[in-house]
This record gives structure tokens, sequence and C-alpha cells, in this order.
């Protein structure tokens, strides 16, 4: 239970939140907390206004749902406040318990932890585009949503951040992976063979800064639907599909959009020019990131579209 004095400040921020809502014709708010507050007097001055609650410590997830309060236990505690808020509202509308075309008014910790000190209006039309529970729960079909997750932190990372102020444009193709070594082959030396399946898990951040490492070398990664990282350095060696896709994409896209329609993997890819991220399923683009270090937007897929018929090739050439 945060201090007093806290307690009553976050109280504060949700009567702005709840009125700020009404405004917008808005029905949800978000609260990313690191403590349990008094769930009652939230959901006291919540009224009818939908509250759901993330945060990456479980005792705090276990709380809000014993007083009847949605909540999103985040996997990644890592990560940036940006990424935390993306978690959130990713689980908020595989959950559907939020629109796209919505607003989510979000109240945070953006300087200290155990006190809540900004509030911000979430445009999910800019940030979620077309995507809906649909899309996710379809995409959860072949990939549980905690790696799906894992994976696209990891890439938005890698895009943001590049390696030692260098861009950084990798791959990796997400379940489905005993098909997915079939539709490949190796590019040079595999850095993860040798090592036993527990440490090559990505919900480890030790695995997770070794994948940045490796991610400068050419060729993809495969990982498992649990998350666990099966080989690297793997060019894709499938059959010529017809893909819609944009001519501007490099051929590390058309490889990442023909390996998920040749198998029931998706593939995540990371533009090296831009650090773009963009998810591929059945060979069509159904996400778009935005790295942070621009602020970041869930795009529309629809511009992205002229039919073209490729081949998935071993260049790693990009745009």
């Amino acid at each position: 239970m945060p201090p007093p004095k806290d307690h009553d400040v976050l109280l504060s921020f949700v009567d702005s939140a709840i009125e700020l809502a009404d405004a917008m014709n808005s029905d949800s708010v978000l609260l990313l907390l690191e403590f349990s507050p008094d769930w009652a007097a939230i959901k006291k001055h919540a009224k009818k206004t939908a509250v759901y609650v993330a945060s990456h410590l479980p005792q705090v997830i276990e709380d809000a749902k014993q007083n009847e309060i949605r909540a999103v236990l985040l996997a990644v505690p890592e990560v940036t406040i940006h990424d935390r808020l993306t978690q959130a509202i990713l689980d908020a509308v595989a959950n559907e318990w939020v629109e796209p075309g919505a607003a989510v008014i979000a109240i945070y910790s953006a300087f200290e932890t155990e006190t809540v000190d900004s509030l911000s209006v979430i445009e999910l039309n800019e940030r979620l585009g077309k995507l809906t529970a649909r899309d996710l729960k379809k995409l959860e079909t072949n990939v549980p949503l905690d790696t799906l997750k894992l994976v696209v932190d990891l890439a938005v990372e890698i895009g943001r951040e590049g390696r030692e102020g260098k861009p950084v444009g990798t791959m990796f193709v997400v379940a489905d992976h005993r098909r997915v070594l079939e539709e490949s082959q190796p590019s040079g030396f595999d850095f993860v063979k040798a090592y036993p399946r527990r440490e090559r898990n990505l919900a480890d951040q030790r695995v997770r800064e070794s994948i940045k490492e490796i991610a400068q070398l050419d060729g993809m990664f495969v990982v498992a639907a649990d998350g666990t990282v099966e080989a690297c350095c793997r060019i894709v060696d499938t059959s010529p599909v017809e893909l819609t896709i944009s001519t501007g994409l490099g051929s590390r896209h058309y490889a990442g959009a023909a390996i998920s329609k040749n198998t029931k993997a998706v593939a995540v890819v990371v533009s090296e020019s831009s650090g773009t991220v963009r998810l591929f399923h059945d060979g069509q683009v159904v996400l778009r990131i935005e790295p942070f270090r621009r602020a970041m937007k869930w795009k529309s897929f629809g511009s992205e579209g002229q039919s073209t018929s490729a081949s998935a090739s071993g260049s790693d050439n990009d745009k």
C-alpha cells in the first residue's frame, strides 16, 4: 500500500482520467502500477468507467483480480514505460476489453516507481490500426501471445537501439519450427546449437541480450512456440509464392512473407534502414510497429499492398 499522500495523488489522477474519458467518449482507463492501491477506493472513483490494471508484479495482479478488476501481467519488466503500455494494450485488445478506434486513458509512473505522475491519452486507431482481437487470436492459434510479445518486444528493441550505434536488420520466425527448419538452410555457424533448451529461451534476459549480438549476422532466428530459440543464422529456402507486399520492401521482407505463407509460422522482420518491425502471417503484413526513437505508432497495414510474385532468397538486402 502506498503512503496516504501518494494514494490521494493516485485518486486525483483517476478522477482526472474519468473526466477526460467522459469528454472523449472513452470507457477505458489503464493503470500501470508497481504497487497495490486501495482497490475499493479505485472502484468507487471509477464509477461506471472500465478500469484495468497492468503490472510486472504478480502480487499487484493477484490483488486486482481478487477485487474483481481486470488485470494484465506484463512479461518483460525491464523494458521502457512505452513498451509496457504497448504490452498492456495488446492484451486489452486480445481480451476484447477495448475496441480498435477507441481511446484509452493511461495513468502511470514515468519517474518514481511508487507513485503516479503521468497521464496519457492513447488513440488506438493510431497505435493499433486495423488490428483486432480476431487478428490477435488468429495469430495466437499458432503462437502463444506471451511468446509473440517476447519476440516483438525484442525486435522493437533491436530496431530502436541497433548495436554499437549501427542499425541492425534481422528476422525471427516463430512457431512451426520443424517445418521452418525444413524450409531454410544454414548461412553459417549456428551459435545456439550446442546450448541446452533451458539456456535458449527468450524469457531469460541474458538470452535476449545474446540474441541482440547475434542479430548483427546474416540470417534469421527460428523460435519455437514456447520461446526457445531453435536455430540462428539461417536463410529462407522455400517455394516461390504469390505475395501481396509493398514493392518498397527488401528481400528480407519477401523472405519473411514467403516463409509465413508456406508454413504456419509468424515472421517478425526488423528493417535495417528504419528499425520498423513488421509481422507477417500467411504471407501478409498483419502488424507494423515503429521504433520508439521516434514516436511509436501502430500503423494500418492497408497501404502495404501491391501484388507481386516473388521467391524467398538468401539475401539480406533490406529497406
